[in-house]
Parts: C-alpha cells; sequence; structure tokens
C-alpha cells in the first residue's frame, strides 16, 4: 500500500465563530500539552485540529507528504503515507484494517461529506487499497467482531523513535469533553507502555503488482 494519495490536501479547517468556542480550544490546547502520551483532537474527516509535543515526538522521524502528514489528516497518513509502517507496528492489519473500517462506518453516516468522498476517490484509485475495502473489511470484521469499528480500548504496536520507548504498544482511549463533542470533534490518546525486549515482526507494504493485502484474501 505504498499509494501516493493524489488527492487534494484537505481544504483549511474552519476555526469556531464564537469567541467562546475560540477561547476554549485555546485553552483545551494548554491542556492538551500538559498530557505525556500522544494525543489529538480530529474531526470526522479526521482533519487534524490540535496535537500535543507527545503526538508530535512520535511522528517525528516521518518524511514530507504532500496530502498525508500525521499533522493534517491522521486517515490519510494511516492509509498513504510511505513512512507510516515505520512507527505503527503491524501496520496493515492492526491499524489500516481498523482506520479502514471505522472509516466505513462514518461513510454511511456522512455519506455527501466531500472530504470523505475525496478519500474515498484515493482509496478506488489504489487496486490494493481498494480490495482491502472491499473484500478485506467484511472478511476482517467477521472474523474480529464489531467492535473493530471502534478505537477506544484497542490495544495497538507501536514504533517509538525516542528510545526509552522504542518498540512497544499503545492503548487507544476516546476521551472526548462534551463541549469538543458539541463542536464534531473527537480526541484520542495514545498511552504508551514500557518498551518490549524484542520487536515484533515488522510488515512491509506489498509492492504494485502484489495484488491484495496479505490480511486480505486473495479475489477468486
Amino acid at each position: 500500500m505504498a499509494y501516493q494519495a493524489g488527492g487534494q490536501r484537505s481544504a483549511p479547517r474552519p476555526a469556531p465563530e464564537s469567541p467562546e468556542a475560540q477561547a476554549y480550544l485555546l485553552d483545551y490546547a494548554t491542556l492538551l500539552e500538559a498530557v505525556p502520551f500522544p494525543s489529538v483532537v480530529m474531526d470526522h474527516r479526521w482533519d487534524v485540529v490540535l496535537t500535543n509535543g507527545a503526538f508530535k515526538s512520535l511522528f517525528r522521524a516521518v518524511g514530507p507528504h504532500p496530502t498525508a502528514m500525521p499533522g493534517d489528516n491522521f486517515l490519510r497518513f494511516v492509509l498513504f503515507h510511505p513512512d507510516a509502517s515505520t512507527v505503527l507496528g503491524e501496520h496493515e492489519s492492526r491499524w489500516c484494517l481498523p482506520m479502514l473500517a471505522h472509516f466505513a462506518s462514518v461513510v454511511e453516516s456522512h455519506g455527501h461529506d466531500h472530504g470523505l468522498q475525496a478519500i474515498r476517490r484515493d482509496i478506488a484509485q489504489d487496486p490494493i487499497m481498494e480490495a482491502a475495502y472491499r473484500q478485506g473489511l467484511p472478511h476482517w470484521i467477521r472474523a474480529v467482531g464489531e467492535e473493530a469499528v471502534e478505537h477506544d480500548g484497542a490495544v495497538r504496536p507501536v514504533l517509538h523513535p525516542d528510545p526509552r520507548w522504542g518498540v512497544t504498544d499503545c492503548r487507544v482511549v476516546g476521551e472526548t469533553p462534551k463541549t469538543l463533542e458539541n463542536m464534531g470533534y473527537t480526541r484520542l490518546t495514545l498511552v504508551l507502555r514500557e518498551a518490549r525486549r524484542t520487536p515484533p515482526p515488522r510488515t512491509r507494504r506489498p509492492g504494485r503488482g502484489a495484488g491484495h493485502l496479505r490480511v486480505v484474501p486473495a479475489a477468486e
């Protein structure tokens, strides 16, 4: 899935109109910065609204990309950035498919959203990604259950560039206060665990001629 997404970068996110909402976000950014674990606030398109220093530190070694930087749109980063697998362990099975499953559920409820449709078009342009979306998701959700769509509570591997963390796991914790929810935002925090002694097997993205992901059954 080394596809270089051809879609346009997300349009600039409009700031909340009311001074009260702007002041809340400013204070919330201060709160977020005090959290020791990577934390991010996003809208329903996964466009990033706020991050903290720990989030930036986790992705500090990621190279530039025109449309898929982790601080711009987190879903695009997971799906399309060629460096995603260097930070997100077991990238295909533990990050891509859960994110695709959540994306599919959001598209059902926000089907006419232009930002989501742009992501869907980019998925469709890559045969490997499209196979994962159309063939892999039903198979995978049947295997792991409907809870696969939810991020909160999931434990996923990460490869932190800071050797104090190194190869470890994180618990994804959803913690969205009512005020953020009313703005249409969601907050996720990656609660890092102590480093493992041995790294998990790395999963490489298949080449363009691979035809399908290892976690997606080949078409009959």
